[in-house]
């Protein structure tokens, strides 16, 4: 394995996803095992507070299994195709109590994590529902979902979330990667060269052309809009959390160019994964 600075716990890259995906997953726990009523409805969501945690349960489960090399097919990789798998698997699965809950989604987390471990030698691409990724990724893509399921929890529960700056920058890697799969309708046509800025540092660019989008770590040179973005408010938006003009009114976001008003339109090129 490497230093420390380049690995943590599971022997993910970049330093810190390791313990930040149990950490999470602590969160929530502690979350559910203050619920008074698993049965109360989770804001802007159809599901109550145990389908969105007995979710959690079954989709950390499918990613310890993708880890350690396990065939998991599940959805066709789109946004739709997720949700109708999601219903599926919710209504085979009848658990929604707090208690039994909590502890399987934090059991599934750290069995992805010694997958992870385990696999780190061999660190080639693993099929995850959004497609071919790698480890790395992947352990993003899991703290990713548990941050977004988890602010839900928190809104329903009327307690703190656990999103914070740190995490929202653990997200990047499987954001970057999804984006060109999670296209809207809403692309068709559009032509735009888009510089991102996170407000810890990060910096990437998203390139339509005629609807088709390349992300590149790089910004591009000419940008037509490069937008700043607080980190946390950058992942709610990702996540349809938070709508763009929210996040302009809230004063966490910035943005300037030649064409600056195509920062409220940018998130809606996109369908939250």
């Amino acid at each position: 394995m490497g230093s420390v600075s380049e690995q943590d716990i599971g022997g993910l890259r970049p330093a810190g996803l390791g313990e930040a995906i149990r950490a999470t997953a602590g969160d929530i726990a502690v979350l559910l095992r203050g619920a008074p009523d698993t049965g109360a409805p989770v804001p802007g969501s159809r599901w109550s507070v145990g389908e969105v945690a007995a979710h959690l349960a079954q989709a950390n489960e499918l990613m310890a299994d993708v880890a350690a090399g396990k065939s998991r097919p599940y959805g066709d990789g789109t946004p739709g195709g997720l949700a109708e798998a999601n219903e599926v698997a919710l209504a085979a699965f009848t658990e929604r109590g707090a208690g039994p809950l909590a502890a399987m989604i934090v059991a599934q987390a750290d069995a992805f994590l010694e997958a992870a471990a385990r696999q780190s030698a061999a660190r080639g691409e693993l099929v995850s529902p959004m497609g071919p990724m790698s480890m790395d990724v992947l352990g993003s893509y899991l703290l990713t979902h548990m941050l977004g399921h988890g602010y839900d929890l928190a809104r329903a529960l009327g307690r703190p979330h656990m999103v914070s700056r740190a995490r929202a920058e653990l997200c990047l890697p499987f954001l970057m990667v999804a984006m060109d799969r999670v296209v809207s309708p809403a692309a068709a046509g559009h032509t735009a060269r888009y510089a991102l800025r996170l407000g810890g540092g990060a910096r990437f660019g998203a390139t339509f052309t005629d609807g088709a989008v390349a992300v590149d770590p790089r910004p591009p040179r000419r940008p037509d809009c490069t937008i700043l973005m607080e980190p946390v408010a950058f992942l709610l938006v990702a996540l349809g959390r938070l709508g763009p003009w929210g996040a302009l009114a809230r004063g966490r976001v910035l943005a300037w160019g030649r064409k600056p008003w195509l920062t409220p339109r940018f998130p809606t090129l996109f369908t939250p994964p």
